[in-house]
């Protein structure tokens, strides 16, 4: 399927609404019906159809068949926030006395549940070094019954062999997921290499503006009933349509948004790494880094997001850094229009920092649309 069919015409019946170009956002809680028995077929099958918004609704569905289809999936869901999909994405695939394999270093909130929430139904985790599939495979038990990964992660970069995880897992009965938001189904296509459910925080890529929040779940037309006949419906965690329809504004950019970061930050990679302040760089793409073979074979291309340490021995000068910042803003999450930065030292209490514990002097950057000329000028103060 064209990229640009997806993006332009697909799930867009214009017809029903005026040859209007952009889609109409269905801003309705509930739907009627003109007999009993319409009403009882839909009670039958909720997800067949029209009832209420918390559950379908035809702008979210619009943008359901796009992300679908980037994805090479059979169906999609989309939530409220990517925090909200992987909850329902895990939960709905475990029970009491199952057991998790999860990679090191997994988004702060993906951690807490792993850590604060499932525990309390019984539910355990192990952290592997995901790089290594080895120890992915030497972590798995009688009870495993799901594997979480990231790749790459979103403050280390680390890569797996999606198709080599996949394949110690589906005989198995495992169930996989990933979070995809770093690569996006534009860059790399995990259900092709294997996995079972593909997460990404649309709050990022897929918005593209930071003024939406968004997550999306796909896989299989079974997999995503499961999921929204459980935790989806339950937890009320869908997306609303305005929101939805921002994402769809989002999508029709998104190759061209990928390919200008994308150019950008190679330009900036290459400055860093050879900057007298920095120590090292982190960026899939560059070919001293470790796991370079790996992201050239499954993905596309790193639009946007490294990390890099400096050799800054005291917090005070990598504060001063960060707060004489002009044109990158200090802010979480990335994805947007806007170059953002993030120091590791943020995350702890200003007397925790230790200098000999190089995490602690770490930077994330995430290269935006501005010009590389205009980011560097920030980059030289370090």
């Amino acid at each position: 399927m064209d990229l640009s069919y997806i993006l332009n015409e697909l799930g867009e019946d214009r017809d029903a609404y005026f040859q209007a170009i952009a889609p109409p956002i269905v801003q309705t809680s509930n739907f009627a019906f003109t007999t009993v028995e319409a009403m009882r077929q839909r009670f039958q099958d909720e997800m067949g159809g029209y009832i209420y918004s918390r559950g379908l609704n035809p702008t979210v569905d619009i943008l359901r068949k796009k992300l679908a289809a980037l994805d090479g999936a059979e169906d999609a869901l989309v939530f409220n926030n990517g925090a909200a999909a992987t909850f329902a994405g895990v939960l709905a695939n475990v029970k009491q006395g199952d057991h998790i394999i999860s990679v090191d270093h997994p988004y702060s909130w993906t951690r807490h549940l792993f850590d604060r929430i499932l525990p309390r139904f019984g539910v355990t985790t192990t952290y592997v070094d995901g790089k290594d599939p080895a120890k992915v495979e030497a972590a798995i038990r009688p009870n495993t019954t799901f594997i979480y990964l990231e790749s790459p992660t979103s403050w280390y970069l680390e890569l797996q062999d999606l198709r080599a995880i996949s394949e110690l897992a589906r005989p198995r009965g495992i169930i996989t997921l990933i979070d995809n938001t770093y690569a996006t189904g534009l860059y790399q296509r995990p259900i092709e290499l294997g996995i079972d459910i593909v997460m990404q925080t649309a709050t990022k890529y897929i918005s593209g503006h930071s003024d939406t929040l968004g997550g999306v779940l796909t896989g299989t037309e079974d997999m995503m009933r499961r999921i929204f006949l459980s935790e989806y419906m339950c937890v009320g965690s869908g997306i609303q349509p305005f929101n939805a329809w921002l994402l769809l504004r989002g999508l029709r950019t998104l190759p061209a948004r990928l390919e200008r970061i994308q150019r950008t930050t190679d330009t900036i990679w290459k400055y860093l790494r050879q900057h007298p302040k920095v120590e090292s760089v982190i960026y899939p793409f560059d070919p001293a880094y470790p796991q370079y073979a790996l992201a050239k074979q499954q993905m596309g291309a790193a639009p946007g997001l490294l990390s890099f340490y400096v050799t800054h021995r005291r917090a005070e000068e990598i504060e001063a850094f960060c707060d004489g910042l002009k044109h990158f803003k200090m802010a979480v999450s990335w994805g947007g229009h806007e170059s953002l930065l993030i120091p590791k030292l943020a995350t702890m209490p200003r007397e925790a920092f230790d200098a000999e514990n190089r995490d602690h002097r770490m930077i994330r950057i995430y290269v935006g649309l501005e010009d590389a000329d205009y980011l560097i000028r920030d980059l030289e103060r370090l």
